[in-house]
């Protein structure tokens, strides 16, 4: 594509990215995710070459020292190793400067019981959360400024895969804690159906029955599976595939 060349309505033009227009990127999945290169709690991350061949998960927070942020950091600290093991590396954000953070960081091992074990992004410019279509582009000044409200629309979970593609975007208000559960489960789900032609249904969880894909015919999902139960042509139930 070139910088003149079409793009989706709503979004900016590579272009006009470049020259700084005064525009917010709407991002939807299956999008690329925003490059970036920012300070973080473990140096320095340019963040697609940080992501590698991993999944990613990147989650945002309005603001240092706000309560349900802090319970959210401290859990995900704590279910880490249940990212490693699905092979997903996890980033979080904050718009505040990265000095910040380790002060944060001692109250969120006092109160939850584990501090951070993963790097915190420090968005002071709010670049990112501008990229990511968190904040508008007319957002400025010094964070310090800025309460908790006013960036409440920092408040995302992005899965992003070893592609760089959008896979999910989830946006909770500040009063609601995120669900890490969910989002372990729907990440299960993800790496389920990007390696077999399958999808998951209403509150899947691993090791239950799939659902293959309607892109499947019926003489390929025969090679594949042999039978499967059959309510409606278009709902074709079987176990779900291991290696």
């Amino acid at each position: 594509m070139t910088d003149d060349a079409p793009t989706r309505r709503g979004a900016p033009s590579p272009a006009a990215l470049r020259n700084g227009d005064e525009t917010t990127m709407t991002l939807t999945i299956g999008d690329t995710a925003p490059d970036f290169v920012a300070a973080t709690t473990e140096g320095a991350i340019k963040f697609h070459e940080w992501i590698g061949d991993s999944w990613a998960v990147l989650f945002s927070h309005p603001k240092n020292f706000t309560p349900i942020c802090t319970t959210e950091l401290g859990y995900v600290a704590s279910i880490k190793p249940e990212f490693d093991r699905r092979g997903v590396k996890i980033i979080g954000l904050s718009v505040d400067p990265v000095d910040k953070h380790a002060d944060w960081a001692k109250d969120i091992e006092e109160t939850q019981g584990t501090a951070p074990n993963y790097p915190l992004i420090g968005d002071a410019d709010f670049t990112i959360s501008k990229a990511y279509g968190m904040l508008g582009a007319d957002v400025s000044g010094d964070p310090a400024d800025r309460t908790a409200a006013d960036n409440q629309t920092v408040r995302n979970v992005f899965v992003i895969g070893p592609d760089k593609k959008i896979k999910l975007i989830l946006v909770y208000p500040m009063t609601t804690g995120r669900n890490f559960d969910e989002v372990l489960r729907v990440i299960d789900s993800l790496q389920l159906t990007a390696k077999y032609k399958v999808a998951t249904p209403v509150n899947w969880k691993q090791g239950e029955n799939v659902v293959i894909a309607g892109s499947v015919s019926n003489d390929e999902a025969k090679k594949v599976y042999g039978t499967w139960e059959e309510p409606k042509p278009y709902l074709r139930i079987v176990p779900q595939p291991t290696s």
